[in-house]
């Protein structure tokens, strides 16, 4: 009866629909029976999937109680909820006979789960950025490593921006800020982050967050809204999360191995370029705030020059000019660079590096000891760690030390890269410079840091030099 009368046949069992006899009716809506006639036919909707029992309901509401215990031992946050498809293998081993999808339209009931809903913005010219960083594995100088992409995206301008760095430390998050703003010319007036330690010190509750004092102090400088998403809502900042990925794929799935990471940032920069030919950056740079000087991010402190003119910070020896053995120089710690002052006058710079025992020396310190004595030259690690300018050395000027020193001195205002081609260009006409091809770090040199301190004693004591080196 129920089936007749549910695809419009009589019950008589007649193949002729009901509504065909209506229509001859005077006073009937014409419309509404044809539409009947030509729609399909609807069945009783009251049936329970027959495998989704009581009792396995009864089970996954024992699952979901382990869960939240689960959730107040590793604390907020943590990415070890059992997933659906590891509740149905768990619930199939213990004798269950129900499907996947069906365990899922359960668990979700269950758990009350709503679907969200995301309402479309809409943002000004420098209004809004949003930051978020990135890894990324390359190939530099041989070694494959990890590294970091510090992404800034902007939502009114479509236009993306990245730097690569070592680490995602507090000194590389504030740099990344500086080095944006730069470049842009300009400050916005909101920077969206996630949840990350960098912006978030502690959170107090549940939806108190404590923000990083140093990020504070730099938003009251350049004049920006720090704006922090709410936990596990990524798409809160949608446009920095895509520009993580859409980088990492346009500019290091084909290209990932180079020399240096400087290396890497031009390529990177040069694809950039590319990839916002067709944003609207130029345009958004007129309604920036006001740009303002690069916010001094350098951690300072004081260091002894000890009797080999080396300076020690964070386990690492950096060179300084040798007249100032013995005193107490300021030195300037920034993410990537160290900058040595006396007198407020900068006397050295260097690229940072880190790990214990390891030495950044510039054969530009110890020229007056080189003079008096040449021979010390030839296996100083000063001379070693630039090997392009040992490779020159040993091809032109290994028996003639002396004029080695000579030229250096003549061009000590110079930088090194410039030292090295004026040296190329003087020695052409004599044979073919092939440059080494690998380049060793000083800590690869065939002396540890202990002897190459004794080295280092050679050349500013000259009571140890022994007359053959002369």
């Amino acid at each position: 009866m129920k089936l007749y009368q549910s695809i419009g046949m009589n019950t008589k069992g007649s193949s002729e629909p009901r509504q065909l006899h209506e229509l001859s009716k005077a006073d009937v809506d014409t419309k509404e029976i044809q539409e009947k006639l030509v729609s399909k036919p609807t069945y009783p909707g009251n049936r329970k999937p027959c495998k989704y029992t009581e009792k396995l309901e009864e089970r996954l509401k024992e699952i979901l109680k382990s869960e939240a215990r689960k959730d107040v031992l590793l604390g907020v946050g943590h990415k070890q909820n059992m997933t659906n498809k590891q509740i149905h293998e768990l619930i199939l081993s213990e004798g269950y006979d129900v499907g996947i999808t069906t365990l899922g339209r359960g668990l979700a009931k269950l758990r009350n789960r709503q679907k969200q809903v995301f309402i479309r913005q809409q943002y000004e010219f420098g209004d809004r950025i949003e930051y978020d960083f990135g890894a990324v594995r390359l190939i530099i100088g041989g070694q494959l490593g990890t590294y970091h992409m510090a992404v800034i995206a902007s939502t009114a301008g479509k236009f993306r921006w990245c730097k690569l760095y070592t680490n995602e430390k507090k000194a590389v998050f504030m740099d990344s800020h500086v080095k944006f703003f730069e470049y842009v010319g300009g400050i916005y007036r909101e920077v969206v982050y996630d949840n990350m330690k960098n912006v978030v010190t502690k959170f107090i509750g549940k939806n108190e967050k404590e923000l990083n004092e140093d990020l504070i102090k730099m938003s009251m400088y350049y004049g920006f809204k720090i704006n922090v998403t709410n936990c596990f809502s990524g798409n809160e900042k949608g446009t920095a999360e895509k520009s993580v990925d859409v980088l990492r794929t346009e500019l290091f799935t084909i290209n990932f191995t180079f020399n240096t990471l400087d290396d890497a940032q031009v390529y990177a920069d040069s694809r950039l370029k590319k990839l916002n030919e067709h944003s609207l950056i130029d345009e958004e740079r007129q309604q920036l705030l006001p740009y303002r000087p690069p916010l001094e991010l350098a951690a300072i402190t004081t260091a002894k020059v000890d009797k080999t003119s080396l300076i020690s910070v964070d386990t690492v020896k950096y060179s300084v000019p040798e007249e100032f053995v013995g005193e107490t120089v300021i030195v300037k710690k920034y993410h990537d660079e160290i900058r040595v002052f006396s007198q407020n006058n900068e006397i050295a710079r260097h690229r940072r590096t880190f790990g214990r025992d390891t030495l950044k020396t510039d054969i530009m310190h110890y020229l007056n000891t080189f003079s008096r004595k040449p021979g010390a030259v030839n296996n100083s690690v000063a001379l070693k760690s630039i090997p392009k300018l040992k490779a020159i050395f040993d091809t032109f000027y290994k028996d003639k030390p002396k004029k080695f020193i000579e030229f250096l001195t003549e061009n000590k205002e110079r930088s090194i890269e410039e030292i090295i081609e004026l040296l190329k260009a003087k020695t052409a006409d004599k044979a073919e410079f092939i440059a080494i091809s690998v380049v060793r770090s000083v800590s690869q040199i065939d002396v540890n840091a202990r002897s190459s301190m004794s080295n280092y004693s050679l050349l500013v004591n000259p009571q140890f030099v022994k007359d053959g080196d002369m």
